[in-house]
């Protein structure tokens, strides 16, 4: 029950119920424009009735979290961006200044409903400024990702160990 807690006392607080319930994603900006005249679109009589907006990208993981890294080295993860909806879209990475040490390399071009392509993300480890931070510096930089309905943020942080 949302009334009493897992002891079985009545709650102080209202439960937050996560986005993904609440019927939208995390970390996105929907975009005004919601229609593109020339995108190819699928027009079957089971998607004819409905009012569903069946388009959009997911980010596999939706963050990421590298940890303490090494200073002057360089690290690379894979985020994977899945196209879950039953349109061919296209999508494009805004590159994230040069002091972040950050970078996206990805193969452009459309998506095709349910199928996913890779995104690098290389992070070359550099601390930046001369205070004293007790050996570890944090960086976090939100990187955007543009598509034809939305705009998702994928978090990056790390450490950096002077």
């Amino acid at each position: 029950s949302l009334l009493v807690n897992a002891a079985g006392q009545p709650r102080k607080e209202k439960v937050k119920l996560p986005s993904s319930l609440q019927g939208r994603k995390p970390n996105s900006i929907p975009n005004q424009k919601m229609e593109d005249p020339v995108a190819g679109k699928v027009n079957t009589s089971s998607l004819a009735t409905t009012r569903q907006h069946f388009s959009g990208f997911h980010l596999i993981p939706p963050k990421v979290t590298l940890g303490v890294l090494k200073e002057g080295c360089t690290y690379v993860t894979t985020v994977i961006l899945k196209n879950v909806g039953v349109n061919f879209s296209r999508f494009r990475v805004k590159q994230p200044p040069p002091h972040t040490g950050l970078r996206v390399m990805y193969t452009p071009g459309p998506v095709a409903a349910g199928l996913q392509v890779e995104l690098e993300i290389e992070i070359f480890a550099m601390v930046f400024g001369g205070e004293d931070t007790g050996g570890l510096e944090e960086i976090s930089h939100d990187i955007e990702i543009l598509t034809e309905t939305e705009t998702l943020l994928l978090p990056v942080r790390a450490n950096i160990l002077c």
